[in-house]
Order: C-alpha cells, then sequence, then structure tokens
C-alpha cells in the first residue's frame, strides 16, 4: 500500500471499471446532433425522401426501416409519419395493421391516427416526424 492516498489496488480498480464505464456511457448520450438527424429519433435527415404514396396502404402504413419512421395513412390521402423507434425501450416497430402500429418487443401498441399509446407498457406517444407529399412522393420535412 502507498502512503500518497491512493493504493495500488484502488488505481488498478479504478481503470478497469473506466473500462467499462466509458462505453455505456458513451452509448447514452447520442442525441442524434452530431449526425444531422432530427430530434424525433428517426436517423434520417431533412429531404430524405422516404417512397412512393402507393406504398402506405390505406388504414396501414409502411415502416421505413433506414430511416427509423413509420409512414401512415388513416384515410385515403391523408398520411402521418412518426418514428418508428418505440418509447418505452427503444425497440423498431415491425407492422402496422388495422389502424395500429405495433412493437414486437414488449408488446406495446400505438395509434397510427395520431401515434399515440393504445397499449402499454409504453407510456409516451412515437413522436410525430415532419413530412412533405408532393405528388406521389413522400419526403422527411
Amino acid at each position: 500500500m502507498t502512503t500518497d492516498g491512493i493504493g495500488r489496488r484502488h488505481a488498478i480498480a479504478g481503470v478497469a471499471g473506466l473500462g467499462v464505464a466509458a462505453p455505456l456511457l458513451a452509448s447514452c448520450g447520442d442525441d442524434g446532433a452530431s449526425t444531422g438527424t432530427d430530434d424525433s429519433g428517426s436517423g434520417a435527415a431533412a429531404g430524405t425522401v422516404l417512397g412512393a404514396t402507393s406504398e402506405v396502404p390505406v388504414g396501414g402504413g409502411t415502416i421505413f426501416d433506414d430511416e427509423k419512421v413509420v409512414v401512415t395513412q388513416p384515410t385515403e390521402g391523408d398520411f402521418k409519419a412518426f418514428t418508428a423507434v418505440c418509447t418505452h425501450q427503444g425497440c423498431v416497430v415491425d407492422k402496422v395493421e388495422e389502424g395500429q402500429i405495433m412493437c414486437p418487443c414488449h408488446g406495446s401498441v400505438f395509434s397510427a391516427e395520431d401515434g399515440s399509446v393504445v397499449n402499454g407498457p409504453a407510456t409516451e406517444p412515437l413522436a410525430e416526424t415532419a413530412i412533405t407529399v408532393e405528388g406521389d412522393e413522400i419526403t422527411l420535412a
């Protein structure tokens, strides 16, 4: 044991702890600011073309996995978009059926009309993502 206030075992334990904690802390703080993404967690930049309106069925929706965006069409010609990242624990939703967006991880269900929680465990709605529809093209705004 040293007399300068820190023992060798404490120093080694501290360095080992940093090796575990640093990657964990780094993964917790990403808000998308460094990647040019929006604040909804969608992971895609404004101007990104998602797809054609014909890809989004009336009463249903389409998940654009690369952009982490789900686009729905609750009624004909009315397109909505939300982050595809579940608010419960960050899983990506995997299907849209009968007006509902479903998460495969823990069973959360969201409204395809407004992103609100229909069934938990999620307690927060899916964040709305701004889109523009021009002609038959859907683009992130």
